[in-house]
């Protein structure tokens, strides 16, 4: 953070921004910044993966950081459809006369101090994004769309799992600790 605050000073850098940092690294970041202000964090957010809302968000809103949510999407459409067995998006989507895409990337840009930056693999893809971004769900549409999907907010054990454990036996793990007695989990966490 020095050396950027370095380049800030000389011109070469206008603003300082991170990625997939804590509360706890970006105060660090911010106290090593000194008389630069840090105005992002790019972070994992989306519809049905929520984590950073339990501290992460309040502390970037607190602080005027903004945050890029990357995988908008969820990393696809399947993965927001397992979450939404109610159908809402679908529903919504009619409503909105727009895509389902639109409406789950919509979702992000209705949260205060959150821009999107989804993946587009294609030409129809990239256009398909940009149409979410002329206009806005409704306080309804959003409280709908809060009420019936099953989202998800990753606890401490996850995120060592994520960290420590090859990727061919996260998943493996992820179930194990599904099915595990409530009053378990909740010490893992």
């Amino acid at each position: 953070m020095g050396a950027v605050s370095g380049l800030i000073n000389a011109g070469k850098v206008r603003f300082d921004g991170v990625s997939n940092f804590t509360v706890s690294q970006l105060q660090a970041a911010q106290r090593a910044l000194v008389s630069h202000p840090l105005v992002s964090n790019q972070v994992r957010y989306n519809l049905i993966d929520r984590t950073i809302e339990q501290d992460l968000l309040p502390y970037c809103r607190a602080n005027g950081i903004t945050v890029i949510a990357y995988c908008p999407l969820a990393r696809g459409l399947d993965r927001v459809r397992d979450c939404d067995p109610s159908g809402v998006v679908q529903d919504v989507a009619r409503m909105t006369d727009r895509s389902p895409a639109q409406v789950v990337i919509n979702w992000c840009l209705c949260q205060a101090g959150v821009v999107a930056i989804p993946k587009g693999n294609s030409t129809a893809h990239i256009l398909d994004n940009c149409g979410a971004s002329d206009w806005r769900l409704t306080e309804d549409q959003l409280a709908l769309l809060n009420a019936r999907i099953q989202f998800r907010r990753r606890t401490r054990f996850d995120t060592m799992i994520r960290d420590w454990m090859p990727g061919s036996l996260q998943s493996l793990a992820v179930r194990t600790l599904q099915i595990l007695p409530r009053g378990l989990r909740r010490r893992l966490r």
